[in-house]
């Protein structure tokens, strides 16, 4: 396993995986956690070297951070940097951030975190912890030893970002960045300033939510096939971060075993350097092609569910991707009509809740439309 540096702040070396617990392998209709599968995934992890885990306090409804407390029992807590994320959403007073804090260490069975973010920052958010005197707070729990380093994960523009980096003296940030997003939010751009001025920079996103990963559209799959070096899409989307030198640490949100195996094998052939001129080509071409093609920018995060009325956002959206790379748009309508009609993209009743919760900024309630109107072509 590859360590690699996290800023000037952090004495400590990140594996250049880190384990993402926000996509844990679920089970049965109500889509619960597998805890033991869960829990074997994490220190199978932690057997191969990695050394850093993330999760936070909406992933799996908070089930993901009592699951990881469970993982970290006993030698494991010791092997590991734990990181989780202060609900910026849920705050309304400065005694929130101690009330939110203490669930969080109770559902994680410890008595201190390594590494502290302040979750999903935006304009408002970023405003709400300014006034709520948070920066006092965070420096009264470092000093009882209940928080390491003090970080934030983004999801807005790079003005702001760049504002935020410079306001406070942080340790480190968490950015969405992917070959496909190198111009979304922060983006390289952010990366680069943010690791300029020594923060350690986290990684989310890394395959956008699997899109980078399977079913890859055919004219993204030419671009790969061509390419000089043979590797998987999933080798090409993280050697491609790895070969940064101010990427820290990659959060890859695994599901399987399998994944795990696979990940933590390309983890132990990444560093800086490994890709070629005619690699980063590759990607480029790649990039361009995915670019022609995507119809909805979503990640499959979920933040946006459940939705009240029990419409699949996610999964509506990633019918829309597939139908506009598909040679057989007609299963893809299959696909679509086999939905509960509560799930369908044309149940959706605007009520408005899902859009302020979706870090790309989508425009939910119209991209639904346009995706019912979509398939309902393909029918005629």
């Amino acid at each position: 396993m590859e360590y690699r540096d996290f800023g000037t702040a952090i004495d400590f070396e990140p594996s250049a995986l880190g384990f993402g617990a926000m996509r844990l392998p679920t089970e049965g209709e109500e889509g619960t956690i597998d805890r033991q599968h869960a829990i074997d995934m994490i220190r199978a992890a932690i057997d191969e070297g990695v050394n850093y885990v993330d999760t936070a306090w909406p992933y799996h409804d908070g089930e993901s951070e009592r699951v990881v407390g469970e993982a970290l029992t006993g030698d494991y807590r010791e092997d590991v940097s734990l990181a989780t994320k202060m609900p910026s959403w849920k705050l309304e007073t400065n005694e929130d951030l101690e009330e939110y804090f203490q669930r969080q260490l109770d559902r994680l069975a410890t008595d201190h975190v390594e590494c502290y973010l302040l979750h999903a920052l935006d304009e408002e958010f970023w405003n709400t912890y300014q006034e709520l005197d948070t920066f006092e707070w965070l420096e009264r729990k470092q000093a009882a030893g209940e928080i390491g380093h003090v970080g934030f994960s983004f999801h807005d523009d790079l003005d702001l970002f760049e504002e935020i980096v410079d306001t406070y003296d942080w340790d480190f940030c968490q950015i969405q960045y992917n070959y496909l997003d190198q111009q979304f939010q922060a983006g390289r751009a952010g990366l680069e300033y943010a690791a300029e001025r020594g923060l350690g920079v986290v990684v989310m996103e890394p395959l956008r939510g699997g899109t980078l990963a399977t079913d890859l559209p055919d004219p993204v799959c030419e671009a790969f096939e061509e390419a000089d070096s043979e590797r998987s899409p999933v080798e090409w989307a993280l050697q491609w971060l790895w070969d940064q030198p101010e990427v820290s640490t990659v959060l890859s949100g695994m599901s399987t075993l399998e994944q795990v195996r696979e990940n933590v094998d390309l983890a132990a052939q990444s560093g800086v350097g490994q890709f070629s001129e005619s690699d980063l080509q590759t990607v480029q071409r790649a990039r361009e092609r995915f670019e022609e093609l995507m119809a909805v920018d979503c990640t499959g995060c979920d933040y946006c569910m459940p939705c009240p009325t029990g419409v699949d956002i996610p999964g509506n959206f990633d019918l829309y991707n597939r139908l506009e790379t598909s040679d057989d748009p007609t299963a893809v309508l299959d696909e679509y009509e086999q939905l509960d009609e509560h799930a369908r993209a044309d149940a959706c009743v605007a009520c408005g809740e899902c859009e302020p919760a979706c870090p790309q900024n989508l425009e939910i309630i119209s991209l639904l439309e346009e995706t019912h109107a979509r398939l309902d072509a393909v029918r005629a």
